[in-house]
């Protein structure tokens, strides 16, 4: 029967990595895959994270199952980090998933079951991964507007026609909250606000995917666009992810939270979602799940994870700034950078020039021009810049 496989395609971030494994030359680079990088171009462990296992492998006394949805001490702190300590989380069904990934599945399984016959809305460009997440769960996937004809802003007033003119009721919409992946692009909080406006007129749902809380402007301020939403609407599905962050990559740790307008529908809410959970993975790996709550419950630890995200945000922002000042001096003009946030920048190169990069120096990026900024150290910036420039 396995005759019949045909050869599928590679991802187009993972297999574009895979291939760069390969690479025998001593000088490349790795500017594709989303992962933070230090100034010397290791994927550190936390120290917040390192004093958390040193505490849980003291303390933890058992390694069975944990509930389907995880912990209550994991999802109580991941309540209070994503939504602050003032929301109703009567109203707030969590569950602890594997990555942020985990999250968007479980999340579309859990809707498909309630909204058959919906369909789920996308940026263009978004991540290359929630087309297939959603299509996989059984959704028909539309795009919407999103980046400009120069393709180095938003274009905002595409997106709401879009929306306004093609949007239909119970259509799921995934927003990215903070440091849009892949362009860096983010809304301002007054088109956050105009745009929960027309969604809650078409009566469309928010699907916020919030991978990278603490990269942009901070914890708080990256929350933001989350709490203008929740003025216009009663329901709200967000995705969290804790690889950036935390830098727990390997860990898997995500987190589910649907919001229901009333806490009486909460129960019956996460009962679904239980549902969907167990016929996938059945229920979370500890120790990830562990490590995030163990930091946020303890004031001294996430005194010092905070600092750690903040040092984390500042490196991004400084490599951006580098970039496009290195740019500058070689004549060419980078400043619309300046205004994305995040790992990721799109840089305005085209699938020719990023095939240049990687053929003739190298310098491995997505083909749409992305690159992760956090790939970027303060030895490798110059022969960065001298090859884009060159390309």
């Amino acid at each position: 029967m396995f005759e019949n496989f045909s050869l599928a395609p590679p991802d187009p971030i993972l297999g574009l990595n895979a291939v760069f494994e390969k690479d025998p030359r001593p000088f490349k680079l790795n500017l594709t895959v989303g992962v933070f990088k230090d100034d010397q171009g290791r994927t550190p462990i936390l120290e917040s994270v390192r004093q958390a296992e040193a505490k849980i492998f003291q303390t933890q006394k058992t390694k069975g199952y944990l509930p389907i949805e995880g912990g209550k001490d994991f999802t109580d702190q991941v309540n209070r980090l994503i939504l602050g300590e003032d929301f109703d989380f009567g109203r707030v069904a969590t569950a602890h998933t594997p990555g942020g990934t985990g999250a968007l599945r479980a999340a579309a399984d859990t809707l498909l079951k309630v909204m058959p016959g919906r369909r789920f809305w996308v940026s263009n460009p978004t991540w290359a991964n929630h087309n297939a997440v959603f299509q996989a769960a059984g959704f028909p996937v539309l795009s919407y507007a999103y980046l400009d004809a120069a393709k180095t802003g938003l274009d905002f007033d595409g997106l709401i026609r879009q929306l306004e003119q093609e949007g239909q009721p119970g259509d799921a919409v995934c927003l990215h909250a903070c440091c849009h992946n892949p362009t860096g692009i983010d809304p301002t909080p007054a088109q956050w606000a105009v745009l929960s406006e027309v969604l809650a007129k078409k009566r469309m749902l928010p699907f916020i995917d919030f991978a990278y809380q603490g990269f942009g402007d901070g914890l708080e301020a990256d929350a933001k666009p989350i709490s203008i939403l929740l003025k216009d609407h009663s329901e709200l599905v967000i995705c969290g992810s804790f690889s950036k962050n935390f830098g727990l990559y390997s860990e898997r740790v995500g987190a589910l939270l649907m919001i229901s307008a009333d806490s009486k529908i909460t129960e019956s809410v996460l009962s679904q979602m239980r549902v969907a959970i167990r016929c996938n993975y059945s229920n979370p790996p500890r120790h990830g799940e562990a490590i995030v709550a163990t930091i946020l419950s303890d004031p001294q630890l996430s005194k010092l994870w905070r600092s750690e995200v903040d040092a984390m945000r500042k490196r991004i922002s400084e490599m951006r700034v580098g970039f496009i000042e290195g740019m500058k001096k070689r004549g060419k003009d980078f400043s619309f950078l300046a205004s994305q946030k995040g790992m990721f920048s799109y840089t305005g190169l085209n699938a020719m020039q990023a095939d240049w990069l990687k053929q003739e120096k190298g310098i491995y990026i997505v083909g749409t021009g992305r690159i992760n900024v956090a790939g970027l150290t303060s030895d490798t910036l110059e022969s960065v810049c001298d090859a884009v420039a060159q390309a």
